[in-house]
């Protein structure tokens, strides 16, 4: 049998067609909708829909990946060398009589390449952001570098998706290409929230005390820090280390190894010396997500009592207390009914909600004493 090469661009024009065709039903309801809108106007809701549908992403490439679907198609960026697992029926079929418990089947090929077809569309939709703005950059106040930011950032997506294929889930890209899917998130809603602070008829940014602006910064520096955390959990399957709550393994510190555990360049399941990784390494990757998790509870308690006595804010608050529920529900889910799909997509889900709220909160409120009115992150034109 002759060994599938991992890199086979044969399909790679008919993929970006599919994706052309993905994005034009977006793209014609954004048209339709605000066809007498201004440019800004278009953009602003084509960002929005860009942020729904990369947010939708996100939980298709979890569900991925908790399927063990992430090699459902061991080569990129198509299937066997096809744009579809039609045809390369016969390859999958062979590799499934081959290995019938292993990771191609046909179920599996069909949730990595519809996985593929929306990033695809997605890349297409920030394309066409990029594009627009590049065109109309002296009619809008938003940077027109953002969306190009934005469109380089996707562009590295898809390199790492690839190399999540052709490296065999190596634990350390697979955590990037989460940690760059919530990048990719936050630059959307970062934008989105510029244009409505541009908008004519907007109230402008909301001023908070100096501590609750700081805490923000130090909860989204810890939030940031437990995603990645989170990732490294779910790329190593260190979900189940601990099965009990909130002990692990009967003990209020189980046995662990720091040192295998969080060797960032070794194989998925292996030391880097080629061993199969022990146990207690998955325990200390598991502890270690849970023991940040109450310090990222306790800023996000923090910062939403801080934000509660300003109404402007208290919805932001609002959003931060229930989240931090949903978080800590979804995660203790997955402890005690041993990681069910739906709880460990809640969980992820949950995720990039927070990294969404928290950018929003950046984007739109300053240090009541400061004098500026530019935004916390600057989309102005007159700087990228």
């Amino acid at each position: 049998m002759d060994i599938q090469p991992l890199y086979d661009l044969a399909p790679i024009a008919r993929i970006m067609l599919l994706g052309v065709v993905i994005a034009l039903g977006p793209l014609a309801w954004v048209w339709l909708r605000n066809r007498d809108a201004a440019p800004a106007q278009r953009l602003r809701v084509l960002t929005l829909v860009t942020l729904f549908l990369t947010f939708d992403l996100v939980l298709f490439g979890a569900f991925t990946r908790l399927t063990d679907s992430g090699l459902g198609c061991p080569d990129w960026p198509g299937c066997y060398g096809s744009v579809s697992p039609v045809g390369a029926k016969e390859s999958i079929a062979a590799a499934q009589a081959a290995m019938p418990t292993g990771p191609v089947t046909f179920s599996k090929a069909w949730i990595e390449m519809i996985h593929r077809y929306l990033a695809t569309g997605v890349g297409v939709l920030i394309l066409v952001l990029a594009a627009v703005s590049w065109v109309e950059r002296r009619r809008l106040t938003v940077s027109f570098w953002w969306p190009m930011v934005t469109l380089v950032w996707v562009c590295l997506q898809g390199a790492f998706g690839a190399l999540t294929v052709t490296m065999k889930l190596f634990p350390a890209i697979v955590t990037l290409h989460l940690l760059g899917g919530m990048a990719l998130l936050a630059l959307l809603r970062a934008q989105s929230v510029a244009y409505e602070l541009s908008a004519p008829d907007s109230v402008g940014l909301i001023g908070v005390p100096a501590l609750a602006r700081r805490v923000l910064v130090g909860v989204v520096a810890l939030l940031w820090v437990q995603i990645a955390l989170g990732g490294w959990v779910s790329t190593n399957y260190a979900v189940l280390a601990c099965s009990d709550f909130p002990t692990c393994q009967g003990s209020w510190w189980p046995e662990m190894d720091f040192a295998h555990g969080f060797t960032l360049w070794r194989e998925l399941g292996m030391t880097q010396a080629g061993y199969g990784l022990p146990f207690a390494a998955l325990t200390a990757i598991h502890y270690v997500h849970r023991l940040s998790a109450y310090l990222v509870f306790a800023g996000m308690g923090w910062l939403a009592w801080l934000l509660w006595s300003t109404p402007q804010t208290r919805r932001i608050a609002k959003g931060l207390l229930l989240l931090a529920a949903w978080q800590f529900a979804s995660g203790l889910t997955n402890v005690v009914l041993d990681w069910p799909l739906l709880a460990a997509l809640a969980h992820i889900a949950g995720a990039a909600a927070l990294v969404i709220l928290t950018t929003s909160a950046l984007m739109s409120t300053r240090s009541a004493d400061q004098t500026s009115a530019a935004p916390a992150l600057n989309l102005s034109r007159s700087t990228p």
